[in-house]
């Protein structure tokens, strides 16, 4: 099964002296330069009408136009999989994502995804690269996610993300007790011994958190996160990198160590914790058709509520019986 996609767009003027192909990325984002180079060699993607090479430059002001045909992936098959969906209209759709939901498929993992799911749900989206999927969560990062459900508001989004203009706040329980809030600078790329995971390196990628305190436990911290940046595992990376590695990452955290004196149903929830204690809340972006701002929430889910409590509880078991001494 094949797809047509048809875009246009003008050359802007701060693009003057780029390469074509160097263009066609900032002006058709979502697709990857090998494709786009791909596209101007055989004369699928136009400047004014007429097909040029990849080197080729512009000068600000000319049409590129977009013409083509892609088969879609027959890996990706629609499934019938729920998904709560807080918000929808023809343009976008907003999940909340469980714990344990992957996002996109890959090797050894082609189907019960949240892209299969969307593939079921909104047919026509197969037409949108990555089925509309803009910005990811890890498999066991809960939260709010936006899907693209058109060529123009995937384009829109992309861009939205590239500026850094899309509100993304998250929540996380993390190891030991926050002084203050602050933010970590840090450039994050691929693990050098250890293709798993992502680490602070100082030749990857720019990266900024910030974050503050929601509320100090004696050995832990309830804080407040927002992305400035959208790297790879950035908040278990930029929080392991300050010493307050997430509860239950699996990758960043280390061995469990519990604290003196906790409370056996605290003991018991931090044994059984299943997966990083990371929920994406808040979420806001300008609409890609009618541009105006938009902010969804979603509520804490039953174990990260449920760990709260047993820290509310050991804190007040733990202070009592520091009273009486």
């Amino acid at each position: 099964m094949t797809e047509q996609i048809k875009l246009d767009s003008l050359v802007p003027d701060q693009l003057c002296g780029k390469r074509l192909d160097q263009i066609a990325v900032a002006v058709f984002p979502g697709y990857s330069r090998s494709t786009l180079q791909s596209w101007i060699r055989v004369g699928d993607i136009k400047v004014d009408g007429k097909a040029c090479k990849p080197k080729d430059k512009c000068f600000g002001g000319e049409l590129l136009t977009l013409m083509t045909d892609v088969k879609n992936n027959e890996r990706w098959e629609p499934e019938d999989i729920s998904l709560d969906i807080l918000f929808e209209d023809d343009a976008i759709a907003v999940i909340n994502k469980p714990m344990g939901l992957v996002v996109h498929p890959a090797a050894g993992n082609y189907s019960g995804t949240l892209l299969n799911a969307l593939l079921y749900r909104y047919p026509d989206i197969a037409s949108v690269p990555r089925a509309g999927i803009v910005h990811r969560l890890d498999k066991d990062t809960s939260g709010l996610m936006v899907v693209a459900k058109t060529l123009v508001a995937h384009a829109n989004l992309v861009g939205q993300l590239q500026e850094r203009t899309v509100m993304r706040e998250y929540e996380a329980v993390v190891t030991r007790t926050m002084i203050t809030g602050g933010e970590v600078e840090a450039p994050i790329a691929r693990h050098p011994a250890t293709r798993l995971k992502m680490a602070v390196v100082e030749s990857g990628k720019f990266a900024l958190t910030r974050y503050r305190i929601i509320h100090r436990y004696r050995a832990y911290t309830h804080v407040r996160l927002q992305l400035k940046t959208g790297r790879t595992h950035q908040i278990r990376v930029h929080m392991a990198h300050i010493g307050y590695p997430v509860v239950g990452d699996p990758l960043y955290a280390g061995r469990l160590k519990l604290p003196k004196g906790a409370t056996s149903e605290l003991v018991d929830q931090l044994r059984r914790v299943g997966r990083q204690m990371l929920h994406a809340r808040r979420l806001g972006l300008a609409h890609p058709v009618s541009g105006e701002y938009m902010e969804w929430e979603s509520e804490l889910p039953a174990d990260f509520v449920a760990l709260l409590e047993l820290l509310d509880e050991d804190q007040r078991c733990y202070a009592e019986a520091d009273a009486l001494f």
